[in-house]
This record gives C-alpha cells, sequence and structure tokens, in this order.
C-alpha cells in the first residue's frame, strides 16, 4: 500500500507509514546511509523535511516498504532540481528572526503556543512551533 500519493511531493503531509512487522528485512547500513544523505539535503531543500522524517523513523529496523519510500524521495529531487533554497556568493547576508506566543490559546487546557522562524536573506531557513507542557495562568487571576 503506497502512502505517498501525489506527483509534485515525495510524501501527502497525512500519510502515515508504519512498522510493517510482516514485511521483507532492508540493508540496515543502506537504509541509514540513505536517509543520512536525505537529511544532509534538508537544509536547503525544506521541502523533503517532513518526508524523510517519516522515514527517518524506521532505521532501526528497515523493511523494502520503507525504502520505497525513500526512493520515491530521490525520484523526487531528481525531477525538482530547480526547487531548495538559494544562497549567492558575494550577496550581504542579512537574518532575520521573528518570534511570537500566545496566553492560554487553547480554551480546552490552558496551555500556550509559541513560535519563531528565522530568514537569511528572503529565505526561510529555520521555524519551530509548540504547545507548551505546563498551563499559563495569569497573575490578575491569582490574586481574584
Amino acid at each position: 500500500m503506497d502512502q505517498c500519493n501525489g506527483a509534485d511531493t515525495p510524501m501527502s503531509s497525512n500519510a502515515s507509514l508504519d512498522a510493517d512487522e510482516k514485511g521483507k528485512d532492508f540493508n540496515i547500513t543502506r537504509y541509514r546511509g540513505m536517509i543520512g544523505s536525505l537529511l544532509y539535503l534538508t537544509a536547503s531543500r525544506p521541502d523533503i523535511q517532513f518526508s524523510v522524517g517519516m522515514c527517518a523513523k524506521f532505521q532501526s529496523a528497515p523493511k523494502e516498504s520503507h525504502a520505497e519510500h525513500v526512493k520515491r524521495i530521490f525520484r523526487y529531487l531528481a525531477n525538482t532540481k530547480t526547487l531548495g533554497l538559494w544562497f549567492p556568493k558575494g550577496q550581504p547576508e542579512h537574518l532575520v528572526a521573528y518570534s511570537d506566543s500566545d496566553h492560554a490559546g487553547y480554551k480546552t487546557d490552558r496551555k500556550s503556543t509559541s513560535g519563531q522562524c528565522q530568514f537569511f536573506d528572503s529565505s526561510l531557513v529555520s521555524w519551530f512551533n509548540k504547545k507548551q507542557t505546563s498551563v499559563a495562568v495569569s497573575s490578575i487571576e491569582e490574586s481574584l
């Protein structure tokens, strides 16, 4: 069963890979090498980050079905060579970072969300968002 549907992306964001415990084993050293190469590429190709992360979960016991998903990412890269972040040599460098958070944004459990992103020139190079693990309580609410 192929979870990677869509010709324009290596794996859809709602795809899920499973352990495929009945599947045929794949060479662990080769699989880890393939994943390592893809992880290196995610620095300039953030469009494959989700797919590589999904496949990287199975490095301890890869199956042929997992390797097929990895090969699909390589085929995607071969067909989209013109995509990616471009950092021209000799250009002035400009790094900009943004950060934001809310207060008790999740109404059901009152947990806050924070996030940040960094741009190098006009290219998004890093991002992060997280639902906080602790509950936000306003200091005004404590005195009421």
